[in-house]
């Protein structure tokens, strides 16, 4: 069911601590090869493919891919760059062009690491909503893992 129009539409914020600094987490952001140790929802899957363009217009593609061999693409282009601090970019699957959201994540330094919070925001409805806090949330921890 879609977002009535006049009425806001379903996002998600998740908050993380990561006992690494804020250039180690942004790396793992950045650098393609570091999102293909962590980057997916969970252990059975795989990301065979990245493709990254860190800058305000830059473009990145990520393909990930199941246990059973089912792939699911997804890209987006850079809004905002702040090293080590800011990354906002859309998010498009490959399966629903038409559906574009928009991913923040911001990294606060703390005493003992650093503070990541992900605010994903646009979805179409609180279902496709939903499925992605799960998937983040399994990122979120592959993430924990690969730092």
């Amino acid at each position: 069911m879609a977002t009535p129009p006049g009425k806001e539409k379903p996002s998600l914020c998740l908050v993380r601590h990561y006992k690494a600094t804020p250039e180690k987490i942004w790396q793992a952001w950045t650098d393609p090869e570091a999102l293909k140790q962590w980057f997916r929802p969970d252990a059975s899957m795989t990301t065979p493919e990245t493709e990254v363009d860190v800058r305000i217009g830059g473009q990145f593609y990520i393909k990930m891919k199941s246990g059973e061999g089912e792939e699911h693409h997804v890209s987006g282009i850079y809004k905002e760059v702040i090293p080590n601090r800011k990354l906002v970019f859309t998010w498009t699957w490959k399966s629903t062009p038409e559906r574009e959201s928009l991913v923040t994540i911001e990294l606060e330094p703390t005493d003992d690491g650093t503070e990541l919070t992900l605010r994903h925001e646009q979805f179409t409805d609180e279902e496709t909503r939903d499925l992605h806090e799960d998937g983040w949330t399994g990122a979120l921890g592959q993430l924990e893992s690969y730092l």
